[in-house]
This record gives C-alpha cells, sequence and structure tokens, in this order.
C-alpha cells in the first residue's frame, strides 16, 4: 500500500470513528430521565401551562371554603330532637372553559376535590360509580339536570341504588390571559365550586384563584414581576 492509499485509509477511518460518536452523542441527548419528588420538594411549574403547581392549591383553597361555609343538616329522628346528619352530595363533575387542554389533569382533579369531601364529617358525598350509572340509565348529562323532570328521574336512580341525594356539586374552571406585546402574559385561573340544593333549588358558589406569569426569556420574571419594582 503506497502512502496516498494508507493516508486515504486513515481519513476513512477517521470519518467513520467521528460519525459514530455524533451519533452516539446525540443518542445519548435523546434520552429521557425521571425521578420521584419527596414531600418537601415543590411541583413543577411548567413552563407553557398550568400544572400540579396550580391545580392542587386552587383545589385546596376552593374545597377548604366549601367545608367551611357548610355545616350537617339538623334532621329530626324517631326518639329525640333533630340529629345532625351529613349532607348527601353528589359531585357531577368538571367543567372546563379555560383556554388550556386539562389532559389527564381532569381525572386528578376530580380524585383531588373528591377525596378531600369524603375526609369531611359534614358531607356523605355519593360513590362516582353510582353517580355514572345514573347519568347512563337516565340517559342525562350533567347540564340537563336543571330541568325539574331530568332531576327527578336522575334523583329516583340514585335512590333505587340505595344513594339518597340532597346536593349536586359542580367544578369549573376558567382562565383569563392578559398579554404583553405577545413576549410575556399572565394567566389567571379560578376554580368554583357550585353545590346546589336539589330540593330548593338554592345553591352556594366558593371560588379560588391563582396568578401565573410565563415569559418568553429567563430574565422576563425579574423584568415583569420584579419584587422591587413600583
Amino acid at each position: 500500500m503506497n502512502k496516498r492509499d494508507t493516508v486515504a485509509s486513515r481519513r476513512r477511518f477517521l470519518a467513520t470513528v467521528g460519525f459514530s460518536s455524533l451519533t452516539a452523542f446525540a443518542g445519548c441527548r435523546s434520552h429521557q430521565y425521571g425521578h420521584v419528588l419527596t414531600e418537601d420538594q415543590q411541583d413543577m411549574t411548567g413552563s407553557h401551562t398550568a400544572g400540579a403547581a396550580t391545580y392542587k392549591p386552587l383545589v385546596d383553597e376552593a374545597v377548604a371554603k366549601l367545608l367551611g361555609r357548610c355545616g350537617p343538616v339538623a334532621q329530626p329522628v324517631a326518639h329525640g330532637g333533630p340529629h345532625s346528619m351529613p349532607i348527601s352530595v353528589c359531585f357531577i363533575g368538571i367543567e372546563n372553559k379555560s383556554v388550556e387542554e386539562l389532559g389527564d389533569f381532569k381525572d386528578q382533579i376530580y380524585e383531588l376535590i373528591d377525596s378531600q369531601i369524603v375526609q369531611a364529617p359534614t358531607f356523605n358525598p355519593i360513590n362516582r360509580r353510582f353517580v355514572d350509572a345514573g347519568l347512563r340509565q337516565t340517559r342525562l348529562r350533567p347540564d340537563q339536570l336543571f330541568i325539574p323532570q331530568n332531576m327527578q328521574m336522575f334523583t329516583e336512580s340514585l335512590s333505587q341504588q340505595g344513594q339518597p341525594l340532597d346536593y349536586l356539586l359542580y367544578a369549573t374552571l376558567t382562565s383569563g390571559t392578559t398579554e404583553d406585546n405577545k413576549n410575556n402574559y399572565q394567566r389567571d385561573y379560578l376554580l368554583t365550586l357550585e353545590m346546589i340544593d336539589v330540593h330548593t333549588g338554592n345553591y352556594d358558589k366558593q371560588t379560588a384563584s391563582l396568578r401565573k406569569g410565563y415569559h418568553r426569556t429567563k430574565v422576563g420574571k425579574f423584568r415583569f414581576y420584579n419584587p422591587l419594582k413600583k
């Protein structure tokens, strides 16, 4: 092999090694890693949409307000005076009217609200499986329950399942967006809980709000939300 062939072979070898190294490096960069968060670690904030750091505080505040406002219902008993009984509540579900898609957070928000209500002695929540079965049996959507005859059909369906009903509980998520020259924007999230008495039509409403800023650059937070800026 002459000198020219040796140099050409060496170049091909180096090119092959270099390409293989770049491919391996690119492959490494495409890997994704995860770790389990401990209780003292903060939830991820999310750079484009709301997430755990937004929804969990909203749920905690709204449910806490609702529990603080509602007390047990005094009902007569066979012997003696009135006896305080938990309120039978049917949590219908969550209506998303915000600009963002909830995705898999929709069911999680439902479970967060439902779990807190279950733990409260004030309420006697109806299991979601009974609620879904009642809606299927009556072929009704949650927004159709405000028509009196539909409400009667639904309450009778639950009663047949051994689940008497006192109140309906609805959750609604809304949002409002304020932009600054389309470079940075603030989004205000509002979670509303409405509890409606199926016998009288009276209702109670509790809300929780949270503001979140989104920035195109890393310094956006300090530019628009500087605590020293007046």
